[in-house]
């Protein structure tokens, strides 16, 4: 099991070069990975599961510690990120089905791996930990009214069909996954080193998925998207910092607040895009923000986490007390 856990957090630790090698693979062999666009919901959903065996009750008793701090928390991922994004397709004047995705990623919840960013910068993990199953559990009902409310002038959007996806796709997966850990807790608990290494190779997989399908676009419009999902990205940390000392939080709240704000589940914006796509809503483009974001937020996350990391915690407020 030692072995396995060492491979494991090896693999989690090099995710960002992983998803660059095999995202340009992809790239220029995509006849040989578009096989995998079939299987991008499912791939998420153990991504999701995986999520799932890692919680439990006491992972949201931050929620009544601190009800302010998870609530603003929350309300900075679901408005300031949606905005940012809006601001960005307007100011890019980007075409709609490329609005379409990039709106996608800006109303989907926080993504998982902050949890893990949070604590290398030295940052609250618990607050981290609860913001992101809050917006994780509100996805269903709050990102398909957000897309509909931003996105429905380019697009026929159902916001009860992606209500139901994100409750297949999602939802149920997590609770399947806190129900798994709760009844067979000391099997979960070996199991568990493992999940690091399932994860990215998800990840990797779905990366791989859009890039196949989407390459010809990919070799149009990339750079413009890449540029578009950096700024959202990097904005959105700063929004997420100064939300903090507007409200005068110390340090370590500070740091995460910036990353549960601008880091995104970008995989679930992928999934999202590959159903309307499927259903002829969107052009299999829109799914190409989203895989970007999980390359691009994998690089940037280690590189806040670092600068955070050498951010004093103040007022006594060290994360080695």
């Amino acid at each position: 099991m030692n072995a396995l856990s060492k491979i494991s957090n090896f693999f989690s630790k090099t995710f960002a070069l992983w998803v660059i090698l095999f995202a340009f693979l992809a790239f220029y062999f995509p006849e040989t990975f578009r096989v995998l666009a079939a299987y991008i919901s499912i791939l998420l959903g153990i991504v999701m599961f995986g999520m799932g065996l890692t919680l439990s009750p006491k992972d949201f008793s931050e929620v009544l510690k601190r009800p302010l701090t998870v609530l603003l928390g929350i309300s900075g991922q679901f408005i300031i990120m949606p905005l940012i994004a809006f601001g960005l397709v307007k100011a890019f004047s980007l075409p709609p089905e490329i609005a379409a995705g990039v709106m996608l990623v800006g109303c989907c919840p926080g993504g998982t791996s902050s949890n893990v960013m949070s604590f290398l910068g030295k940052g609250d993990v618990p607050l981290s930990v609860t913001i992101t199953a809050c917006t994780t559990l509100l996805a269903p009902v709050v990102t398909p009214a957000l897309f509909y409310l931003f996105a429905s002038q380019w697009l026929d959007i159902s916001p009860v069909a992606m209500f139901f996806s994100i409750i297949n796709i999602v939802i149920l997966p997590i609770v399947g996954g806190v129900i798994v850990n709760l009844l067979f807790r000391n099997l979960v608990k070996n199991a568990v080193v493992c999940l690091p290494m399932v994860s990215v190779f998800a990840i990797i997989a779905i990366v791989c998925a859009v890039v196949a399908v989407s390459s010809q676009r990919l070799a149009q419009t990339g750079l413009i998207i890449f540029c578009v999902v950096a700024l959202h990205n990097c904005i959105g940390y700063v929004f997420g910092y100064l939300l903090g000392k507007i409200f005068n939080y110390k340090t370590r709240q500070k740091k995460t607040l910036a990353i549960e704000v601008g880091m995104q589940n970008s995989g679930l914006s992928v999934a999202l895009a590959n159903n309307l796509a499927a259903s002829g809503i969107v052009d299999p483009v829109a799914a190409v923000p989203g895989a970007i974001f999980s390359v691009w937020h994998n690089i940037s996350g280690p590189v806040i986490a670092t600068i955070f990391a050498n951010i004093r915690n103040n007022d006594g407020d060290n994360c080695d007390d």
